[in-house]
């Protein structure tokens, strides 16, 4: 019913069915990734009303995390995870329940500060208005400094603009992670 990717991998398209609603995969640390995928198989639907919550538990800690949610209109989802932080197994499950509840538990996630919805928390507490202009600053200057010149054309700052608007897209936690790394 579900398949799985971790960046740079093969499709994992068997997980371990604890029931019909509750699914595991096991992701070994090595190599090191970043991302994963979950996804519907192709030719499968959830029943009318419901959609798919998906968590991941990295060791050493046993609690797992709400990453996010797939199900109707949205089959497939990518998650920033760091599994080369990992001291061992990854466990990401997936757990089908009614829609609404998914619905809920993305708007919490959404609501929540990104350092109690991190899959690896950082641990610089809040972040500054100064760091965070710091590392935009600094996200900048790495990209127009790769260019190897002192004359930088606009277009090369617009594509460093639209790159970062991609990357927050994605990640809206990205910037603070930075910040929070110095």
């Amino acid at each position: 019913m579900f398949g799985l990717i971790a960046a740079g991998r093969p499709v994992d398209a068997s997980p371990q069915a604890f029931s019909e609603t509750q699914f595991a995969f096991k992701i070994d640390p090595t190599p090191s990734f970043n991302h994963i995928v979950v996804f519907l198989l192709p030719g499968t639907q959830l029943p009318p009303g419901f959609a798919a919550s998906v968590f991941c538990q990295i060791p050493p800690s046993q609690e797992g995390r709400f990453l996010g949610g797939i199900g109707p209109g949205k089959e497939s989802a990518i998650f920033k995870v760091s599994g080369n932080a990992a001291n061992g197994e990854l466990t990401v499950g997936v757990v089908i329940e009614p829609a609404a509840d998914v619905e809920a538990k993305m708007t919490q996630l959404k609501s929540n500060a990104p350092s109690s919805t991190a899959v690896v928390p950082f641990s610089s507490g809040s972040v500054t208005t100064k760091l965070l202009a710091k590392a935009i600053i600094k996200n900048a200057f790495n990209f127009l400094a790769s260019f190897g010149s002192d004359v930088i054309p606009l277009k090369a700052f617009e594509a460093w603009w639209a790159k970062f608007e991609k990357k927050i897209e994605l990640d809206p936690s990205f910037l603070e992670n930075e910040a929070a790394q110095g």
